[in-house]
């Protein structure tokens, strides 16, 4: 609650570190999963004071801020020049990947309006952002196979799924679960020919791929420089390091842009033209990753390419001498996802590599891909790149002599046939308590059988499931 009078500012920053103790790291490369770490103190603190500068500018109105324009112009023009673009590659700066993609979709939808309900093709591995574009923007999503052992999607698969309605056809580079790059020039190519856009997926790998085939990697190609190819995101607070809230979503076309736009003039107030779906917003996003660019520079991220691959090799190449371990496919950026064999519980190896200090996040089965163990490397991961392989194998031994999470008998079928939208917080609340999740307790729980039962449920299942999950975590 709001208190009568106001607080000290070191009581409050007090506070906040109090409330941060339960957090997981954000530097030091032991979460890897939602943090980005160059291992350079000095940039990130060139992107927080310019983050800083720049809180309280509003992107609202460019005309009133100049200086939005200004960076933006600039932001914008460092990601074309490194996916294929030129010096007048119309692009936006966004929040984040969903808006990139979001805006993608709608520059779709209504640059190719069609006679029934506009689809999208969508490969499975493609990030779930399509699927909440597609349900704000009244679109529907069908799904493309992806090869069984490579974990790419299939080209005549993503034909196949093309109808007269279709607005968009979607590639990733790479798809986020296995770090591989769909085959952008065959698909895009085909949709070309059918007349539909293609939008490529590069929000993780827009400001990383390039890099790595500086370095030395074999990189196919991806971006705005291969025919059929109509947009691309591209996320600078994944490997571009700035401070979160930094996504580019490119055109090949002003007028695809002009699509992603909003106006409106039907009321009497002050004039409304937004570029994302985003009204007010702070500019200080932009200031921090404009200068993070600046900062690190082609050099830097070069180095910092040269750590990644460097890490991801070692990384690929440890744990599949770790017993009853196999990395999936063959992940062409910095992206590794591995799997148990045999009685090795890849949910109980992540509870036991949290209990030695390393985050690994945990990906359930879907359309024939087991559950799996996702790492993302950075620039600072390869400093510790024998100590996680040390913790991983220790607890996969830890892990092989627990034995699977034990989940209890019927729960999964019982919550299959819950009716869950008759079932109140506090009931979730117990029922979560009799598995070993205290949802009001704060701190990291354990979660293997969590992600035991929510594995064995079909996928509409698990998504009404979080969904009650955050409605009691925030309740």
């Amino acid at each position: 609650m709001l208190a009568d009078h106001g607080r000290p500012v070191d009581e409050l920053l007090a506070e906040l570190d109090r409330l941060r103790r339960g957090d997981l790291a954000v530097r030091g490369g032991t979460v890897t999963a939602y943090v980005y770490d160059t291992g350079r103190p000095e940039v990130h603190e060139a992107a927080a004071r310019a983050y800083l500068a720049m809180l309280e500018v509003n992107t609202l109105d460019p005309t009133a801020f100049p200086s939005v324009v200004a960076m933006e112009k600039q932001v914008v023009g460092a990601v074309a020049g490194l996916l294929g673009g030129g010096p007048d590659t119309p692009g936006i700066f966004t929040a984040g990947g969903t808006e990139s993609i979001m805006l993608a979709v709608k520059a779709a939808r209504d640059a190719r309006p069609v006679g029934g309900r506009p689809r999208m093709a969508v490969p499975v591995t493609a990030h779930p952002a399509f699927h909440k574009a597609a349900h704000y923007l009244g679109l529907a999503v069908d799904p493309v196979a992806v090869d069984p052992v490579t974990f790419r999607a299939d080209p005549a698969a993503a034909a196949a799924a093309v109808t007269p309605d279709t607005v968009l056809v979607v590639v990733s580079a790479p798809s986020y679960p296995q770090g591989v790059v769909d085959p952008v020039p065959q698909i895009a190519a085909m949709a070309a020919g059918r007349g539909v856009p293609c939008h490529v997926d590069a929000c993780v790998g827009g400001w990383l791929l390039p890099w790595l085939a500086e370095a030395g990697a074999a990189v196919p190609p991806f971006d705005l420089s291969v025919p059929g190819v109509t947009s691309i995101s591209c996320d600078l607070h994944k490997f571009g390091y700035a401070p979160k809230g930094a996504s580019v979503v490119l055109f090949a076309d002003p007028a695809m842009r002009r699509a992603a736009y909003f106006a409106s003039a039907a009321w009497p107030g002050y004039t409304v033209i937004n570029a994302t779906v985003q009204s007010s917003k702070s500019a200080g996003p932009l200031g921090g990753a404009w200068a993070t660019l600046g900062a690190l520079g082609r050099d830097g991220y070069r180095e910092l390419a040269r750590d990644t691959l460097a890490a991801t090799r070692r990384l690929v190449d440890g744990i599949g001498r770790i017993p009853g371990l196999r990395v999936l496919g063959e992940p062409d950026a910095s992206l590794v996802a591995f799997a148990g064999d045999g009685g090795l519980d890849v949910f109980v190896l992540a509870d036991e590599a949290r209990r030695r200090g390393w985050f690994l996040q945990p990906q359930l089965s879907y359309a024939g891909i087991p559950a799996n163990l996702h790492v993302t490397v950075t620039g600072v991961t390869l400093a510790g790149v024998e100590e996680m392989l040390a913790a991983i194998a220790a607890a996969a031994a830890a892990a092989r002599e627990r034995g699977p999470a034990p989940v209890p008998d019927g729960l999964a079928e019982a919550l299959a046939t819950m009716d869950l939208s008759a079932v109140d917080d506090a009931t979730f609340a117990a029922l979560a308590a009799s598995v070993g999740v205290d949802l009001g307790g704060g701190g990291q729980p354990e979660m293997a059988v969590v992600n035991a039962v929510l594995d064995a449920l079909p996928a509409v299942t698990r998504e009404a499931i979080l969904v009650r999950f955050l409605s009691v975590l925030y309740g």
